[in-house]
C-alpha cells in the first residue's frame, strides 16, 4: 500500500486520467473530491461489496 500525506487542495495524480483532490479536512473526515472519465466506476468501498453481493447472489 502506498502511504501520501496530502493537504486541503492538494492532489495526487493515478496515471494520468484520475486525479484526486483533498477538499476538506474537518475531525475524523476528509471530502476527497474525484476527477475521472465517465467511463471509470467511482464507489465508496461499502457501494462497491453491496455491488458485489448482489450480482454473486443473482448468479445464483
Amino acid at each position: 500500500m502506498l502511504v501520501l500525506s496530502r493537504r486541503v487542495d492538494e492532489s495526487l495524480l493515478i496515471d494520468k486520467d484520475i486525479k484526486i483532490t483533498v477538499l476538506d479536512i474537518k475531525g475524523g473526515q476528509v471530502r476527497l473530491g474525484i476527477t475521472a472519465p465517465q467511463s471509470i466506476k467511482v464507489h465508496r468501498e461499502e457501494v462497491f461489496d453491496r455491488i458485489q453481493n448482489d450480482s454473486t447472489n443473482q448468479e445464483d
